[in-house]
């Protein structure tokens, strides 16, 4: 009974250390021949979105493009290419999607003035509406004859 015990132990510490290994994901070292190289090109990996995943730079994602875009961008930046450069041969591959912050152009204008003509519109609606309200509000709403008795009813009944 304790060596079936001792066995099941070894074969789910075996397990467990080859399901660690197999989820493990590996992680990009890339030898830059100096610091500023590579600062410039972890500040472009941070500022290009990844192609797949959508919603993560390129540093952040562990997807097989952005493994491949951020070899591509290593390799650029040693190669003494300008952060223009690189950020060209990215948007004209995968377009201007790739960029967190779009440039502004006719076909983006409505992507930059969106939120702001957004908000102006919603403080105009604000204005008017507040507006209304305090003109229509100074009028006192005049009861009738027979409201009022009712009214006064009510108010003698909960005392």
């Amino acid at each position: 009974m304790r060596k079936l015990l001792l066995k099941t132990f070894a074969v789910a510490a075996l397990l467990l250390g080859y399901a660690a290994q197999v989820a493990a994901t590996p992680v990009d070292t890339f030898e830059f021949s100096s610091p500023d190289k590579q600062k410039r090109a972890l500040s472009l990996a941070h500022e290009l979105r990844c192609p797949q995943c959508q919603n993560q730079n390129l540093i952040d994602s562990n997807s097989p493009v952005a493994r491949d875009l951020r070899l591509e961008v290593y390799k650029m930046v040693e190669e003494g290419k300008a952060d223009d450069e690189i950020v060209q041969f990215m948007t004209s591959r995968y377009g201007e999607f790739v960029l967190y912050k779009p440039r502004l152009e006719t076909k983006t204008y409505v992507l930059w003035l969106g939120p702001v003509a957004l908000l102006l519109f919603g403080g105009l609606i604000g204005f008017i509406f507040i507006r209304k309200q305090r003109t229509s509000g100074g009028k006192a709403l005049e009861l009738s004859a027979e409201e009022q008795r009712q009214l006064d009813e009510l108010l003698k009944r909960d005392k």
